[in-house]
C-alpha cells in the first residue's frame, strides 16, 4: 500500500469562504462545482468527482496537479525523464503513457475553461485556486477534448468587484526549499471592474544525488525551480454581463529527472565493460544495486538511496504563457450566452544525459519544443418548462502547432559501449570498438543529428447537454457531442554528420558483414535517434525514414444519465460513449521501413451507478461509486530501450468502486476517508492471434501503475487557544496497493509460444508503500496570520513510477521515483 498527502481529505470536499471560530461544526457547508457546466452542489451532480477548495488546497500543500492524489484516491501520475512531456496523468488507472509530444493526455485539464493541450503544459503552480475538481470517467460530452479518462477542471479565484484583500504566505523547508505566494485584490470601480494580481515562486535543492564515474557525489536531479504571475481583470455591467480577462506566464527550470538502476547490467556482471577500456562497471557507481531479478532486497536498497550516476544533470528552460477570456451575457431571465477563448504559448528547451551512466555515450544535446494552442468554445444555455428542462448548445473549435528540434549526440564512450555489447558474440574479434572496423574506418564519436517534428491539428465539435426534470424527483440527462479531429505530422532531419550508419547499411546490403552480426551491427551502428534519415538502404532495413502523415476521425460522443432525489440522499445510473483522438507518433523510429506512423482513436464505453448521501443532521457526507470501463483501441507508447514504439492494443477494462466519506464526530473534529478499488487490466484475451506480439504480451496483465487498492484515511481537529487564536491539527494517512510500473509485460517477448509462461519484467511491480502527513500550527481565529509547521511522508518512504531498459546496457533496469522523500517545513501566513 502507497502514499502522499497532507492534512485533511477533501474527498469529498466541503468549502469555507468565511472566518468561523474554532469547533464550529460544518454541517451546513457545501461546495459548488461546474462539473456539468453549471453551478451546482457538488452532493447534487450525478457524477463522481472530488472537488476541492481552497483551505483544503492549503491544508493539504497541493502546489500543482501531479499532487492531487493526496486527496482523490483514483488519482494517480508518473514521470518520465523529460520535464516537458514526461507527466502522465492517470483516473482508475487509465491514462496515456507520455514522452513523446504526438500522445495526447486521456486525462483532460482544464484551467478556467481552456484546454491544456499537454499535461506539461499545466504543471505549474496551484496558487489563489478557488476550486479543483477531479471529474472521474469520461467526460468528453460537455469537456472538450481528449477525456476518455476523467478531467481536471481548474478555477483560479475570481476579482472581487467590491473589496480590496490579499493573501501571502512564505514557507521554508529542508533540501533548502522555500516558497513565496501571494495575491492582491484591486477594485478599480466598485461592483464594476476590479484588478487580482497573483504570483508565486517555489525552489528546493534535489533530492536525487547525481555521482560520477568514481562514486563521487558533484551535482543533484529531481529539485524545483519555477514561478508563475497571473493578471485577472474581473468585469460586470448594470446589465448583468460579467466577465474576465486572464493573462498568465511562468518559467520553470526544474532538473529532472534522475534513473536509478535496480538491476546490474550482464554485460557488466561478465566483466565485458573493462575489456573495452570502460572501467569494471562500465560508467555506473551506485554503491547498491541487485544482480539478479530475483534479488529484490537489492533493488529496494537501491531505491532508498536515491543515488544515480550521469555524465551531468538534466537541465530545463521552459516557459508558458496565455491569454484566456470569457464573457457570460444574459439574453433574458431564462437565457444566457457563453464565450470562453484562450491562446497559449509553450516553449521548452532541455538537455539530458540519455545512456544514463556516467559514460560519454549518448546525449540529447537540445531538445526544443513550442506548442501553440487556441480554443475557442461557445455555449447558449438556459431553462424552459417551469424550469423542468435545463438545455444547453454549444460549439468548440481548437488550433494546435506543434514544432520539436532534438539534437542527438554520440560521444567518446559510445563506440566502446557498443563494443562492450558484442563482445559476447563476437568474442573481441573487431576489438573495443567494432563499429570503427566494420564500416571501415568511421568512428561513431561525436557524431550529431538534428531531426525535426512537427504537427498542426484542429478539433471542432458541436454538443448539447440536457437536463429534463421528469418528476420532482427523478432527472434525466440526455448529452451528445459530434467531435471531427484532423492532424498533418512530419518528421525530417535538418542535418546527420554520422557517416558510420551510412557505411555499415552499405556493407551489409553487400554482404560484407557476416549475416549473424548484420541485425545487432545496424540496431547499435544506426542507433534509431542518432542515424541518417532515408539512407538507400532503409527500403529493406529498419532504418529511419522521414515522413508527411495525416490523421483524421470523427465520433459521437453520447451520455444518458438517470437521477433521483431524496431529501439529502441522490441516486444515480449513466451509461457514456466517450473518444479520445488518435494522431501521429512523432519519433524518429516511427516510419521505419515506410510504417504507418498514425495510432487510432481510443473508445470507452462506462456504466456508472453511484449514491451521495448527507445524513445524521448533515454531520456525515458519504459518496458511493460503482464503474465498469470497456476500452476499444487503447493507446499505448512503450520504451524498448532504445526507441519508443506505438500501438493500440483491443481491449481494456477498469471497474471499481469508491467510496468518499467524511464525519464530523465533534464540533471541531472530523474524519474523512477516501477508498477505491480499482480492477484496471488488459483481459486475457485483450488481442487477436493476428496481432503484433507486442500487443499480446500485454494480455492478462494489469494497466501501468494501477494499483487495486488505494485508502486515504485523515483526521482535522481545531480548538481554541484564546479568545483570538485558534490551535490545528491535521493528520493523514495514504496506503497504496502494489502497481506495475512498466508498459513491457513479460521479460521475454521474443515468440509466441512462450506466451502465458514468461513473468512480468524485472522490478515491474512496486511494491505497496504507505506514507503518513502531518501538519500543525495556530492561526487568528477572525482571520489575519498564522505559523504551521508541516511534513510529508513522514517515515521517508520510497515509490518508483517508471521502470524501463536503461538504453545500451543489455538487460539493465533503471527507475524514475515517483515519491518525494521525507520533507518538512514551516509555512507563514497573513491575509488582509
Amino acid at each position: 500500500m502507497a502514499a502522499l498527502g497532507w492534512g485533511v481529505v477533501a474527498t469529498p470536499a466541503i468549502a469555507q469562504d468565511e472566518p468561523r471560530s474554532a469547533g464550529q461544526a460544518r454541517v451546513s457547508d457545501i461546495i459548488v462545482v461546474t462539473a456539468t457546466r453549471r453551478a451546482q452542489d457538488v452532493q447534487e451532480v450525478p457524477i463522481a468527482v472530488t472537488a476541492v477548495g481552497p483551505e483544503q488546497l492549503e491544508a493539504q500543500a497541493i502546489d500543482d496537479v501531479t499532487d492531487l492524489g493526496s486527496v482523490a484516491a483514483s488519482f494517480n501520475f508518473s514521470r518520465a525523464q523529460a520535464a516537458s512531456n514526461g507527466i502522465v496523468l492517470r483516473i482508475r488507472g487509465i491514462g496515456t503513457t507520455s514522452n513523446n509530444i504526438g500522445f495526447e493526455s486521456a486525462v483532460g485539464v482544464f484551467i478556467d475553461g481552456a484546454y491544456q493541450s499537454r499535461p506539461g503544459v499545466a504543471l505549474s503552480e496551484l496558487v489563489d485556486v478557488e476550486r479543483v475538481e477531479v471529474l472521474r470517467g469520461p467526460q468528453g460530452t460537455l469537456f472538450g477534448r481528449n477525456s476518455s479518462a476523467g478531467a481536471l477542471n481548474i478555477v483560479n479565484r475570481r476579482p472581487d468587484l467590491s473589496e480590496y484583500g490579499g493573501f501571502v504566505d512564505a514557507s521554508y523547508g529542508n533540501f533548502d526549499q522555500y516558497s513565496l505566494q501571494a495575491a492582491v485584490n484591486m477594485p478599480i470601480v466598485e461592483d464594476q471592474l476590479a484588478l487580482r494580481v497573483t504570483g508565486a515562486i517555489r525552489e528546493r535543492d534535489g533530492f536525487i544525488g547525481v555521482l560520477d564515474a568514481a562514486g563521487n557525489q558533484f551535482d543533484t536531479t529531481n529539485d524545483v525551480d519555477r514561478y508563475l504571475v497571473r493578471g485577472q481583470l474581473g468585469f460586470a455591467t448594470d446589465g448583468g454581463i460579467e466577465g474576465r480577462i486572464i493573462v498568465d506566464f511562468s518559467q520553470d527550470n526544474t532538473s529532472c529527472c534522475g534513473a536509478i538502476e535496480l538491476l546490474r547490467s550482464p554485460i557488466e556482471s561478465g566483466g565485458l565493460f573493462g575489456l573495452v577500456g570502460l572501467g569494471p562497471r562500465g560508467g555506473m557507481a551506485s554503491p547498491i544495486v541487485a544482480d539478479s531479478p530475483v534479488d529484490q532486497s537489492s533493488a529496494r536498497d537501491a531505491q532508498d538511496n536515491r543515488l544515480v550516476t550521469l555524465s551531468r544533470a538534466p537541465v530545463a528552460d521552459i516557459e508558458n504563457s496565455g491569454i484566456t477570456g470569457e464573457i457570460e451575457v444574459p439574453l433574458n431571465s431564462n437565457v444566457d450566452l457563453v464565450y470562453v477563448a484562450s491562446y497559449r504559448e509553450y516553449e521548452a528547451n532541455e538537455s539530458f544525459d540519455s545512456d544514463f551512466s556516467a559514460l560519454d555515450a549518448f546525449n540529447v544535446l537540445s531538445n526544443t519544443t513550442s506548442i501553440e494552442t487556441m480554443t475557442h468554445e461557445l455555449r447558449l444555455q438556459g431553462v424552459g418548462f417551469g424550469g423542468r428542462f435545463d438545455w444547453l448548445v454549444g460549439a468548440y473549435y481548437s488550433n494546435e502547432d506543434i514544432l520539436s528540434s532534438p539534437i542527438l549526440g554520440l560521444g567518446e564512450d559510445y563506440g566502446e559501449l557498443v563494443g562492450a555489447t558484442l563482445f559476447g558474440p563476437t568474442g573481441g574479434a573487431f576489438g573495443p570498438n567494432p563499429l570503427t572496423v566494420l564500416s571501415g574506418g568511421f568512428d561513431p564519436a561525436t557524431t550529431r543529428t538534428s531531426n525535426l517534428f512537427g504537427q498542426s491539428g484542429e478539433s471542432f465539435s458541436i454538443f448539447t447537454h440536457n437536463v429534463i426534470s421528469v418528476t420532482d424527483s427523478l432527472d434525466l440527462t440526455v448529452g451528445l457531442r459530434y467531435s471531427d479531429e484532423s492532424k498533418d505530422g512530419f518528421f525530417a532531419q535538418s542535418s546527420s554528420n554520422n557517416p558510420v550508419c551510412a557505411s555499415l547499411a552499405a556493407r551489409v546490403a553487400a554482404g560484407a558483414i557476416p549475416p549473424t552480426l548484420a541485425g545487432p551491427v545496424i540496431g547499435l551502428g544506426c542507433f534509431p535517434l542518432t542515424a541518417p534519415a532515408d539512407l538507400p538502404q532503409s527500403a529493406f532495413l529498419p532504418l529511419p525514414q522521414s515522413f508527411d502523415a495525416s490523421f483524421e476521425d470523427d465520433e459521437l460522443i453520447y451520455t444518458v444519465k438517470l437521477g433521483y432525489q431524496l431529501d439529502n440522499v441522490n441516486l444515480y445510473a449513466s451509461f457514456t460513449h466517450g473518444f479520445k483522438s488518435g494522431g501521429i507518433n512523432l519519433d524518429a523510429t516511427a516510419g521505419v521501413q515506410a510504417s504507418n506512423p498514425t495510432f487510432d482513436s481510443e473508445l470507452v464505453d462506462a456504466f456508472e451507478v453511484g449514491l451521495k448521501a448527507r445524513f445524521l443532521g448533515g454531520r456525515v457526507t458519504s459518496n458511493l461509486a460503482i464503474f465498469h470501463q470497456d476500452f476499444t483501441n487503447f493507446q499505448i507508447l512503450e520504451f524498448t530501450g532504445t526507441q519508443f514504439s506505438s500501438f493500440n492494443v483491443p481491449q481494456a477494462i477498469s471497474s471499481g468502486v469508491e467510496l468518499e466519506t467524511v464525519v464530523q464526530v465533534a464540533d471541531g473534529f472530523s474524519i474523512n476517508t477516501s477508498i477505491a478499488y480499482t480492477d484496471a487490466r488488459y483481459p486475457d484475451d485483450c488481442a487477436a492471434a493476428t496481432d503484433a506480439l507486442a500487443v499480446q504480451n500485454l494480455c492478462g496483465f494489469s494497466l501501468t501503475n494501477a494499483p487495486d487498492l488505494v485508502a486515504i484515511l485523515g483526521a482535522s481537529y481545531e480548538t481554541a487557544l484564546t479568545d483570538s487564536f485558534d490551535l490545528f491539527l491535521n493528520a493523514q494517512i495514504r496506503s497504496v496497493s502494489d502497481s506495475r510500473t512498466s508498459t513491457q509485460g513479460r521479460a521475454v517477448p521474443t515468440a509466441a509460444a512462450q506466451l502465458g509462461q514468461t513473468p512480468l519484467s524485472p522490478f515491474d511491480v512496486q511494491d505497496g508503500v504507505t506514507t503518513i502527513n502531518v501538519r500543525a500550527g495556530i492561526e487568528q481565529s477572525a482571520g489575519g496570520w498564522g505559523v504551521e509547521l508541516w511534513s510529508t511522508n513522514l517515515t521517508d518512504e520510497s515509490a518508483r513510477g517508471v521502470t524501463f531498459n536503461t538504453a545500451l546496457r543489455g538487460g539493465s533496469r533503471s527507475a524514475f521515483m515517483a515519491q518525494e522523500p521525507r520533507m518538512y517545513g514551516v509555512t507563514l501566513r497573513t491575509t488582509f
